[in-house]
């Protein structure tokens, strides 16, 4: 049995540069997203889950998990492919929910590079990103930070 050479296509540490930007592809929640991340999670909070108790509430509607939308939105940046394969870890978050997120909401990502620091004994390097999560309108609802761990080209 031959070992097969698998060609890396997610980037390096040294490919990347502050400043820029990277944008992924959109996505609807439906509520089936907020009903299996209910499940998954344990969240069962009525905001999220009871329509009759959320249209008596401030936002007159159910709306999405914080969480679901920053899950979402690590998937969305994970298939533009800049990580395939190049990535160690996913290190830090912090993020701000600025405005609601409803069933039927399509959300995508903008990511811009904001800093960069080699860490060569654990073979790559910290990229830090500025996330911001657009609704259909263009207005940002979610705001943060991650923070990954990417190997170098000479690891």
């Amino acid at each position: 049995m031959s070992e097969e050479q698998v060609e890396t296509v997610g980037r390096f540490f040294e490919d990347f540069a502050i400043g820029e930007k990277i944008v992924t592809q959109g996505r609807t929640i439906t509520e089936a997203d907020i009903v299996n991340f209910a499940g998954l999670s344990g969240d069962y909070n009525r905001i999220h889950t009871d329509a009759a108790f959320a249209a008596e509430n401030q936002f007159g509607q159910r709306v999405a998990h914080g969480m679901l939308v920053q899950s979402v939105a690590t998937g969305l940046a994970v298939q533009t492919g800049f990580i395939k394969d190049t990535v160690i870890a996913f290190r830090e978050l912090s993020c701000k929910f600025s405005l609601p997120i409803f069933i039927g909401d399509t959300i995508h990502v903008v990511l811009e590079i904001t800093e960069l620091k080699a860490l060569r004994r654990l073979g790559g390097g910290n990229v830090v990103l500025k996330v911001t999560v657009l609704n259909q309108n263009g207005k940002a609802v979610q705001r943060g930070s991650w923070t990954m761990l990417v190997k170098s080209r000479e690891a």
